[in-house]
């Protein structure tokens, strides 16, 4: 069979099976990440993810885990929030979407109990197809904390950056992927965010890509911006390619993408998270030879959703997935 020149893969997020939340357990966990594994190798995905079940957080549904799971391991971050420390977070702009921070930083960061290559390899043993293992990136995450001690967030973000490059240095992943959800809407912070994750980046073994995405909480767009703003950003990173949410926004933005290096690996978002209803293969086919007559042929590297599918209900998250295969199929069929 011929390789396909597009390759499918998924943002990483599933949505939880309700049977995992009511009887939780280390052996039920790893039951349910055989499943999500297996339901995406039987789709035919190329690229698979773990579905990142171990990271969520009932308790802060906002983010979905992807941020106390990182932070709250790490030394030099308190959890114990007070109600002023609360009361002040809220002030802050641009955390409008969260209620509380995940923790203080009050002391210098470090890796605590974080053991990022425990959990991937759980994912390696019971995958058949190459693997992605993602991570939150070090702006989002440094955005996201209280910051008590280092005089600067950019100070901040680079420490996080230390430790979450040590962490990537053992991790056996064919790829790794750096999630970014805060900065597209923060575009002018993009300068010391890139130094930040190419820190980490750089001390990746395989293939590496970067997630960035407009955010979304219960079908909604929760920041404003465009892919213009980041060019130089995208330009910069020091990743095979990137994935970006794409399906739900303005046709016009594919544009900006014939600005960015040929080298860097265009992942393109052809499924809407944002919405139940199941895109059909016929036009996810019709979307690619759309796309590739903008950006011109071969230069796409990956479609995929446009972020994760954790707030879908697994029904609707499988079937996109199969859509999303098929699409391809007929797309390069035609080709």
């Amino acid at each position: 069979m011929t390789e396909a020149k597009i390759k499918t893969t998924v943002v990483g997020s599933y949505p939880v099976p309700d049977w995992l939340i009511r009887a939780p357990s280390e052996q039920a966990l790893t039951d349910a990440t055989a499943v999500v594994i297996h339901t995406q190798e039987s789709a035919g995905i190329d690229i698979v993810c773990d579905g990142e079940l171990y990271r969520f957080d009932v308790n802060h549904p906002e983010t979905n885990g992807m941020i106390e799971y990182f932070l709250n391991p790490m030394s030099g971050v308190r959890t114990d929030l007070s109600f002023e420390e609360i009361l002040d977070y809220r002030s802050q702009t641009g955390m409008g979407f969260r209620t509380r921070p995940p923790g203080i930083v009050d002391g210098p960061i470090g890796h605590g109990t974080l053991d990022l290559p425990s959990a991937c390899e759980r994912a390696l043993s019971l995958a058949s197809k190459p693997l992605k293992f993602t991570l939150t990136g070090p702006h989002m995450l440094a955005k996201t904390v209280a910051n008590k001690y280092y005089n600067s967030m950019e100070e901040l973000a680079f420490a996080i950056a230390d430790v979450l490059a040590e962490q990537v240095r053992h991790l056996a992943a064919p790829v790794i992927q750096l999630d970014e959800a805060n900065l597209p809407g923060h575009a002018s912070e993009s300068d010391w965010a890139l130094a930040a994750i190419n820190r980490v980046l750089d001390a990746a073994n395989g293939e590496t890509g970067v997630h960035l995405c407009f955010g979304n909480y219960g079908g909604q767009h929760i920041q404003t911006g465009d892919w213009k703003g980041l060019t130089d950003y995208l330009n910069g990173l020091h990743a095979d390619h990137i994935v970006l949410e794409m399906k739900s926004r303005p046709p016009r933005e594919l544009e900006i993408l014939k600005n960015l290096r040929p080298n860097l690996g265009l992942g393109i978002g052809v499924i809407d998270i944002k919405s139940t209803q199941v895109e059909t293969a016929d036009s996810i086919a019709r979307d690619l030879e759309r796309i590739e007559g903008v950006l011109g042929g071969g230069r796409i590297a990956y479609i995929h959703p446009d972020c994760g599918f954790w707030m879908l209900p697994r029904s609707i998250a499988d079937a996109k997935i199969k859509a999303l295969v098929k699409g391809r199929d007929i797309f390069e069929c035609r080709s």
